[in-house]
């Protein structure tokens, strides 16, 4: 797969931090309850931190209470990228940046409390936040 945004895996590796590449480029997961993002409550935008690509929105969040921040949906229907995931003896669905194809984490059914019922299960590392910045009054 051609991604618009196509480094090599040194390029990757120099850009990012040792957490972020074994996650975002190798498919690693953080420990449930550490990231960063889980507890983010205000109103804004997540976005890839290899390549900037929007989405999530704020709004989208909910509390799964599993250790990882979770979303309902993503900003856009071609913001990621759905493929199927056999590791660990199980069938899952990874979730992939669709602009460069970082790893974010796995996508889950199981959130029937959501509109759509589904749970993006996203690593804190994988994911910048920038705050909605209230308009000029």
């Amino acid at each position: 797969m051609t991604y618009q945004v196509s480094k090599s895996e040194d390029q990757w590796r120099e850009e990012l931090s040792a957490d972020e590449f074994a996650v975002l480029r190798q498919a690693g997961t953080e420990r449930p309850w550490t990231g960063e993002l889980l507890d983010e409550k205000r109103v804004g935008t997540y976005s890839c931190r290899a390549c900037g690509a929007q989405l999530f929105q704020a709004e989208t969040k909910f509390d799964s209470h599993c250790g990882w921040p979770s979303f309902y949906a993503p900003a856009e229907g071609d913001a990621v990228e759905l493929i199927e995931d056999r590791s660990l003896g199980m069938v899952r669905t990874e979730v992939r940046c669709a602009r460069c194809g970082s790893h974010l984490g796995h996508l889950f059914d199981d959130a029937p409390q959501t509109p759509t019922g589904d749970r993006y299960c996203m690593n804190s590392v994988s994911l910048t936040f920038e705050p909605q910045q209230d308009a000029p009054g």
